[in-house]
């Protein structure tokens, strides 16, 4: 099996982004994703990937800084909260 591309990663990871199980995510990441995903090197892939296996909730509550994001995910929570104005 051969390792999937970058620009199919990037098309994957936009669509997990935008079909969330809460529509406040779907808008927070797709808008994020769109934005983002295309200057983002393997490393921050594999971190959003990563963040993208988190519970809707949990994620909601630390993009809009209700609680504390863990330390592997604080620099990107931080970039989506700021992309998002929160």
């Amino acid at each position: 099996m051969t390792e999937e591309s970058t620009a199919m990663q990037r098309k994957r990871l936009h669509m997990r982004s935008i079909r969330r199980g809460t529509k406040e995510m779907d808008l927070i990441l797709g808008s994020y994703a769109e934005s983002r995903l295309p200057s983002m090197d393997g490393v921050a892939l594999g971190v959003y990937e990563a963040l993208l296996c988190e519970n809707d909730q949990e994620l909601y509550a630390w993009v809009t800084r209700q609680s504390s994001a863990p330390e592997r995910y604080s620099g990107l929570i931080e970039d989506i909260a700021v992309h998002v104005g929160t």
